[in-house]
């Protein structure tokens, strides 16, 4: 009797231990069974505090998984990391195996966003950019950017960030605090401004406001880079001479700041708008950028080329006619311009 008991003991134990083994075996290759893509890459928002069945169903929407309820289970009851799942947007691809998919979920590591930002723009076109994106609310970003107490508070001067983000390629990942994204730009932009840049405006009797805010006239005056410092050259002459400084960009600023849009032609009503940034009306700088210029744009305005010309006009190739002299220069809008 005992010998049998013993028997049927051990014919338990190994169908028991027959019964583990297959079971393992299931899940070994369960776990390391590929799903059938091509290795396109997926981007998965899975939302903050999602449990496993929510983040599972998730992930079977985007074809990363199969069949939720046999990967809920894996990672309930295999590996016991129900509750160390991350949120965020992250990065999967639709031929990862199981046990792929839940290092991606246990790392969480989210995705950065490239966006490369170029010279020239004004905030409203940078908050369009970044809306586009899916970074940020356009609204959102450019309320911030034109708060004085955030201004002060990054160490600037003015009331806004206009001329102050600095332009080149950043990595942001989503769902990063607007303010966070713009002390970023801001701190590309003091990196920018280097202590050469301040000795050099001291020198010139010139603000740091003052600087970026030449600086931004002369990126939106030209494309050509070789120019640059010439364009600089003429205003700094007219400032010098306490000449009102005509720039077209700091016209279309104001038009854009006093009714809200400019539809891209110039007229003489708008030279004639009554608004500081109006250089047409009002001598001097005007009271701050009108773009965020680069950083050859800053340093053309601290280091202008030294010119006996006060007047540029377009050639209508990117480049422009320079004149130290009106004459010269209305003989230079007849041929390039039509007489206008």
């Amino acid at each position: 009797m005992k010998k049998a008991i013993i028997v049927i003991l051990i014919c338990l134990i190994a169908l028991a231990g027959i019964a583990a083994l297959v079971v393992w075996t299931m899940i070994q290759s369960y776990e390391s069974s590929p799903q059938p893509g091509s290795g396109q890459q997926l981007a998965v928002e899975i939302p903050k505090g999602a449990g496993p069945q929510a983040v599972a169903r998730v992930l079977a929407e985007h074809k990363v998984i199969d069949d939720p309820t046999t990967f809920i289970r894996y990672v309930r009851y295999y590996k016991r990391a129900a509750g160390k799942l991350k949120a965020g947007e992250l990065a999967f691809r639709d031929n990862m195996t199981p046990e792929e998919v839940l290092k991606v979920l246990l790392d969480g590591t989210p995705i950065t966003h490239k966006i490369t930002i170029p010279e020239g723009l004004r905030i409203d076109e940078w908050a369009k950019i970044f809306e586009g994106a899916g970074l940020a609310g356009a609204a959102e970003f450019e309320k911030k950017a034109r708060q004085p107490d955030f201004v002060k508070s990054l160490g600037l001067p003015g009331d806004s960030l206009e001329g102050f983000l600095f332009p080149e390629t950043y990595h942001f990942r989503k769902q990063t605090p607007v303010e966070t994204l713009l002390k970023t730009m801001v701190a590309g932009y003091k990196k920018a401004f280097t202590p050469e840049f301040r000795k050099r405006a001291k020198e010139l009797n010139l603000t740091e406001l003052e600087i970026v805010t030449l600086a931004s006239i002369i990126e939106k005056e030209t494309g050509a880079a070789h120019e640059r410092p010439l364009i600089s050259g003429v205003f700094h002459n007219r400032l010098r001479d306490n000449w009102r400084l005509d720039t077209d960009p700091t016209v279309i600023y104001a038009v854009l700041l006093s009714r809200g849009k400019f539809n891209g032609n110039l007229t003489l009503e708008d030279l004639r708008i009554d608004h500081p940034y109006n250089t047409y009306r009002h001598k001097g700088l005007p009271p701050g950028p009108n773009c965020s210029p680069g950083k050859e744009a800053i340093q053309a305005a601290l280091f202008p080329k030294k010119t006996k010309h006060f007047f540029f006009v377009s050639k209508n190739d990117g480049t422009h006619h320079f004149c130290p002299t009106l004459k010269c220069h209305y003989a230079a809008v007849r041929r390039y311009q039509g007489g206008r």
